[in-house]
């Protein structure tokens, strides 16, 4: 059976799991579907819901933060709201020099649509993204 026709999940690591239930409950208010261990550490691992279904496993682990790129991608239709939205959590939004960004922090697309990032307490990246 190919990989296609199973459920995918984007899976982050972070350096300590209940700094993390704070900022991914607390404030991005994400829904926690289940918890488990994680390797050696009971209890630290957590999925959250994200658009109706499982998407996102927080685990603790030693290599937490360790990418640059972007993990994962929320799709919105109205990005202004949801910026507002997470930045009155206290959600703050990341600003690159070599891009142009509005007062909220969120950036033109390339061909069209707006997109805004943010990090985790570890460092890792998180986008939310508008067509229009």
């Amino acid at each position: 059976m190919p990989l296609s026709a199973h459920e995918l999940r984007t899976s982050v690591a972070v350096s300590d799991i209940q700094e993390a239930v704070a900022f991914y409950e607390g404030k991005l208010g994400l829904p926690l579907l289940k918890s488990g261990p994680s390797a050696r550490i009971p209890g630290g691992s957590r999925v959250y819901g994200s658009g109706g279904g499982p998407a996102l496993n927080v685990y603790q682990s030693a290599t937490a933060g360790k990418s640059p790129a972007t993990l994962a991608t929320w799709y919105v239709d109205d990005i202004d709201q949801v910026v507002d939205e997470l930045g009155s959590s206290g959600v703050e939004f990341l600003r690159y020099d070599q891009l142009e960004h509005d007062a909220k922090g969120i950036t033109p697309r390339a061909g069209g649509g707006r997109i805004a990032w943010f990090q985790d307490p570890d460092g890792n990246t998180f986008a939310i993204e508008a067509d229009v």
